[in-house]
């Protein structure tokens, strides 16, 4: 694996911790690094096919992410003018992370009204952005996505080609620790209104998300196609299927372990269900996506 060429100076300031602060090599090399994540050429965590998820985790870009907040003092954005009008909206950040700005050379579609992509964050070509909705700093989204209306993605998620983001889907991202997989949606999955997909998960190709399912390192997912529950263990993240079509579902209180009333209650416990998996019939209920970008 090559090292690139900002990697050991990025290490070199993280490690110094707060004598990067005086330091203008630090903030240089941060600023390249952001213009680098910005442009898609480095990336939190990267496709890797030796790996036992497919992906690699890139902690040093994870490290220079950090080390820009380190490096970042509270601005008002835009500046105040004291001889001009009110500017209108405003917001105080750290200055390392301002909104990016967008021109149609960009080819993204980011429609009015509240929404905001930080600066460090890449966003590919065809990409639709729909308010409100937010990217945090060093997620990947890539050409043809749409992301919907109260929708987020999560500092470090990568989402792949012609993902569609439904309505307040909130996709999880992963700064900390260092180490750690941040959430990945891969090509072509639809992620249903209200999802949350959280905690390292990993989304495969072409797989459906229900509206309302919720993924966490430690939600069990039932697969009644094949018999089989899919869990996240002490190396690998939770990983849902390629094609697998999930569905919010729920699973009886096992009586040994619970209060001998919940019975009586009626009371069950949350869990996704596969249901089944990706077919012609299912490509035709998301043909719509295409229609909308």
């Amino acid at each position: 694996m090559t090292i690139h060429p900002l990697q050991k100076q990025i290490e070199r300031h993280f490690a110094a911790g707060a004598e990067a602060l005086a330091d203008p090599l630090a903030m240089a090399a941060f600023l390249e690094l952001r213009a680098a994540l910005e442009r898609g050429e480095i990336r939190a965590a990267s496709p890797d096919p030796a790996s036992p998820t497919g992906w690699r985790v890139n902690a040093w870009v994870k490290q220079g992410i950090l080390l820009g907040f380190r490096l970042g003092t509270l601005t008002e954005f835009p500046p105040e003018d004291p001889t001009g009008p009110a500017s209108g909206f405003s917001y105080v950040d750290k200055h390392t992370y301002p909104v990016r700005r967008f021109t149609p050379a960009d080819g993204v579609r980011l429609a009015p009204g509240g929404s905001s992509i930080r600066a460090g964050a890449y966003v590919a070509r065809g990409v639709v952005c729909m308010p409100p909705m937010y990217i945090n700093a060093g997620a990947y989204v890539d050409e043809g996505t749409m992301v919907d209306s109260h929708a987020l993605v999560g500092s470090c998620a990568q989402i792949g080609k012609r993902v569609h983001l439904s309505a307040a889907a909130q996709i999880g991202g992963v700064l900390e620790p260092i180490n750690a997989s941040p959430v990945v949606i891969e090509d072509d999955v639809l992620v249903g209104g209200n999802c949350g997909v959280y905690e390292g998960t990993i989304v495969r190709k072409s797989a459906v998300l229900a509206a309302g399912t919720i993924l966490t390192r430690g939600t069990p997912v039932f697969d009644i196609v094949n018999g089989t529950i899919l869990r996240a263990t002490a190396e690998l993240p939770l990983i849902v299927p390629e094609n697998a079509v999930v569905v919010p579902g729920s699973r009886a209180i096992v009586k040994g372990k619970a209060h001998p009333k919940t019975e009586a209650w009626g009371l069950s416990l949350y869990a996704p269900v596969i249901v089944k998996y990706r077919d012609e019939k299912t490509d035709l209920s998301t043909a719509l996506e295409d229609l909308l970008r």
